[in-house]
């Protein structure tokens, strides 16, 4: 049985883990985070809803809804997160202060609300499984950026500014703004993965006395070892605003890991989806992919990839001028300042704004058409091995927090289509 404790939407990286359930013949069960009513209400999806998502998933989804977060929770009569940071001005938002005692309140709530969902879903799952079966739980739960206006015009500074727009990731972080974001993200990104741990205590544990295993994944970011001149070095997108609250998710499977429960958080390379587009240059490290699918033994599928990269560009030789662009970029004084694995997340800059994001707009301008991106290319074929190399894993994982490098991500591609 595979369970996707998160919901399926357009491109990402629960697809491949989906692909990989199907192609294996497991009875697949989604759940659902619900949808918002214009006045805020959380309801379950419509029937006409709930038959798309299921079809979507080519499985049965529980009709509960799961929004995880607290940024829209509030008791009766009284602001939600959201409508507090409403009040906060482009011009103020540094210095505007919260009530933090409010938003503990709301933060109680939202946890409560969605534990209590949890237990109902739990509750309907458990009559779904029948006893010795495997069970693969696959948390792809992520976000938490509350709809508030002011924050989308300072996110547009802090992930796409640079020259005078540029916005410094470490004020956003100090201020109180920031700091109910981390809030938030923690909830969505990390403490539900301990929930969904803690609510399946009574499948796992029936699971395992009938003679069945049951294993749990989660999608972490944590930088990615790509190929840097001639060996694999570790380099990360920087301010990624998540790293805290994936640090936090880290440790909510080591701390699994060592009660015996298989839990793993697997730290996947940087992508383009939906919800990376807002920070933009975070897709530069995937033209390195290419150098590592030749040196990673590479035939002549490897090749065809190169070629097909080629064509999206509209000038003949341009994909050596992109590649050159991609190692020099890499070797800057700035990009080696934040090679600093310890540090991490560490926050932007002025020097590395200008240096990423300008990278990243000459780069799409290479290409035939915007819509048509090499790292689109790329992005599907990192979601591909990541999904066979996590499913893989699942049975007998190694350890609580495990790293798909381009290494072994292009490994697993030569071997797939070799």
């Amino acid at each position: 049985m595979f369970v996707l404790f998160g919901e399926l939407f357009g491109r990402g990286y629960a697809n491949g883990l989906v692909n990989e359930a199907r192609q294996a013949g497991m009875s697949i069960i989604g759940i659902t985070v619900g949808r918002r009513e214009a006045d805020g209400t959380l309801r379950p999806l419509t029937d006409e809803e709930l038959a798309a998502g299921e079809a979507n998933l080519g499985g049965k989804i529980i009709n509960v809804p799961l929004m995880a977060g607290f940024d829209m929770d509030a008791p009766a009569g009284t602001p939600t997160p959201t409508e507090m940071l409403g009040k906060l001005t482009l011009k103020t938002w540094t210095e505007d202060k919260l009530d933090w005692d409010h938003i503990a309140t709301c933060r109680e709530i939202g946890v409560a609300r969605f534990k209590t969902s949890l237990a109902q879903v739990m509750a309907t799952l458990d009559g779904m499984i029948p006893d010795g079966r495997n069970v693969f739980f696959a948390h792809t739960m992520a976000g938490g950026i509350p709809k508030a206006k002011v924050f989308l015009a300072i996110a547009n500074r802090v992930y796409k500014g640079r020259g005078d727009r540029h916005q410094s990731s470490q004020v956003l972080l100090d201020s109180d703004l920031g700091k109910l974001i981390l809030q938030n993200f923690d909830e969505v990104s990390a403490n539900t993965f301990g929930h969904l741990i803690e609510a399946s205590a009574a499948i796992r544990e029936r699971a395992e006395r009938s003679g069945g295993q049951v294993c749990y994944s989660a999608y972490g970011y944590h930088g990615t070892s790509i190929l840097i001149g001639d060996e694999y070095q570790w380099q990360t997108y920087s301010n990624y605003t998540q790293g805290y609250a994936k640090m936090r998710l880290e440790r909510i499977a080591q701390a699994a890991w060592e009660q015996g429960i298989r839990a793993t958080v697997y730290n996947c390379p940087e992508i383009r989806t939906n919800s990376s587009d807002i920070f933009v240059g975070v897709e530069l490290p995937l033209f390195s992919l290419l150098r590592a699918l030749k040196r990673e033994n590479g035939g002549a599928w490897a090749e065809a990839q190169w070629q097909a990269c080629r064509e999206l560009l509209s000038e003949a030789g341009a994909l050596d001028t992109v590649m050159q662009r991609i190692a020099d970029f890499y070797a800057t004084d700035v990009m080696k300042g934040y090679g600093n694995f310890a540090a991490w997340p560490m926050p932007n800059s002025q020097g590395l704004a200008d240096l990423m994001i300008g990278a990243s707009d000459d780069i799409v301008a290479m290409h035939k058409e915007r819509g048509a991106l090499i790292t689109d290319l790329l992005s599907a074929l990192v979601i591909e091995a990541s999904g066979a190399l996590m499913f893989r894993e699942c049975s007998a994982p190694s350890g609580p927090v495990l790293w798909l490098n381009h290494d072994i991500i292009a490994r697993q591609l030569n071997q797939a289509h070799g």
